[in-house]
């Protein structure tokens, strides 16, 4: 009775992290594919292609913390 507020806000939290989640993803397969198919290596993006991949890989650490899985 106490707690339906509690599960209501991590339910919530825990789509917005899904959707940032999947958002960081194709950011950084975005900038992994330009840094890829750049022909000169450019330092800064190479920089926010490591960036991204952090951003994504604590993303999901903070996932699996949650154990939250994604259904699809």
């Amino acid at each position: 009775m106490f707690f339906r507020k509690k599960a209501k806000l991590q339910a919530a939290y825990n789509d917005q992290l899904i959707q940032l989640l999947e958002k960081s993803r194709k950011e950084w397969f975005k900038h992994r594919e330009l840094l890829r198919l750049s022909f000169e290596p450019n330092e800064e993006l190479a920089a926010q292609t490591k960036m991204y991949e952090a951003r994504y890989f604590f993303l999901f650490r903070e996932a699996r913390k949650r154990n939250i899985s994604i259904k699809q």
